[in-house]
């Protein structure tokens, strides 16, 4: 993005910087939908053939986490950025007013990966009872605990306070997460899919809020319903990896409704970017491109496909944070007589714009976005 430098993200490249790591890149769906139109990559060509339309989109709200990317996509402006303590932990008059609601002893404190915690403090929570609390890059506080001797029913408890205390604005996080695991010593941990985001209402109504209250569904595939805190989403679907949401979406696609689909793929964040893995960020989305492709040729006419990001993650980049970056958005449906790409545009929120016109709905007052809808249907 243009104001990269603001963040300390100037020269980030999430796709540019992947691309010299992953020599023989396999990504051809992706490709024929203009991807590499908008980024040129050195280990994948531009097909001749191309599909559907494409376009560069600019953050407009400040900030570049996936609450800001995700309700910007629906129409909302955000002007504040969340709380982060991805440097220093989270403040002490915090962490002694979560001991003293919830009874435990608190360890950790810092930003870390939750796999890496987990080897270095679980052993430990288990044998003393005390709460392993961490956050990452993102504005999140989460909890992990033993499903066997923390049990769930506690954790999600202790989440709750925590919700509640960070509530406040000097403490104000995007998310608190309940972390469960299990598993009894170093080398056998593992989390499970017992996973709860306690997450922020939205400031506003978006689309979503629009598109339920006219009889329309809004489906949420993996953590789509953590994202909006539930609002506006008429069914949802949990995902124990960014493949497995593919193949639900997948699935999905013989499901006879009328409205949205809306996936998040949190395999390339959580696993890749955060962790500064371009080889493995570049396999998962070969293994993506390759589920696009069996979902693209299940289309139908009357569906409109649309792909795009909600910030970017840099796997090459210093440190461990979400990188300030525009994102790409590829749209298409077998509807479509022509393909090509569209002008830059300003905001994320072109997305549900889009969305909103389809279905013939206003956006909701105070929201931002202007339908791309003209410019990519051919009738």
């Amino acid at each position: 993005m243009p104001n990269a430098r603001l963040y300390g993200d100037e020269g980030c490249d999430t796709l540019g910087h992947i691309d010299p790591h992953m020599p023989g890149f396999q990504i051809p769906n992706l490709a024929k939908m203009g991807l590499t139109k908008l980024h040129p990559l050195t280990n994948v060509k531009t097909p001749d053939e191309l599909i559907g339309r494409w376009a560069r989109l600019f953050e407009a709200s400040v900030g570049k986490d996936t609450m800001t990317g995700h309700w910007e996509m629906m129409g909302l402006y955000i002007t504040k950025p969340f709380q982060t303590f991805t440097e220093t932990g989270f403040p002490d008059d915090l962490i002694q007013e979560l001991e003293k609601r919830t009874g435990r002893k608190i360890i950790g404190n810092k930003s870390a990966s939750g796999t890496e915690i987990l080897e270095e403090l679980a052993e430990q929570e288990i044998a003393t009872g005390n709460m392993i609390v961490y956050t990452s890059a993102d504005s999140v506080l989460q909890i992990c605990g033993n499903e066997e001797t923390f049990g769930l029913d506690e954790l999600y408890r202790c989440c709750e306070i925590a919700r509640e205390l960070t509530m406040r604005d000097e403490w104000k996080v995007g998310r608190v997460i309940a972390r469960p695991y299990i598993g009894k010593k170093k080398g056998e941990f593992k989390r499970t899919a017992n996973r709860h985001d306690y997450a922020l209402k939205p400031y506003g109504r978006t689309i979503l809020d629009v598109m339920k209250e006219n009889g329309l569904d809004v489906i949420g595939v993996g953590k789509i319903r953590d994202i909006f805190d539930g609002e506006g989403i008429t069914e949802t679907h949990k995902s124990k990896s960014s493949v497995h949401g593919m193949e639900q979406t997948i699935e999905l696609q013989d499901k006879d409704f009328h409205g949205l689909c809306f996936t998040n793929l949190v395999d390339f964040d959580a696993l890749w970017g955060h962790r500064r893995d371009p080889v493995g960020y570049g396999r998962e989305l070969e293994k993506f491109d390759v589920n696009l492709g069996k979902f693209l040729s299940r289309m139908k006419e009357t569906d409109l496909l649309m792909i795009t990001a909600d910030h970017g993650t840099d796997p090459t980049f210093k440190g461990t944070d979400h990188t300030k970056e525009i994102v790409p958005l590829l749209m298409y449906s077998p509807s479509m007589k022509e393909s090509g790409g569209l002008e830059d545009q300003k905001s994320f929120a072109v997305t549900g714009a889009t969305i909103a016109e389809n279905f013939g709905l206003q956006m909701p007052e105070g929201t931002i976005g202007e339908s791309l809808l003209g410019k990519i249907a051919d009738y």
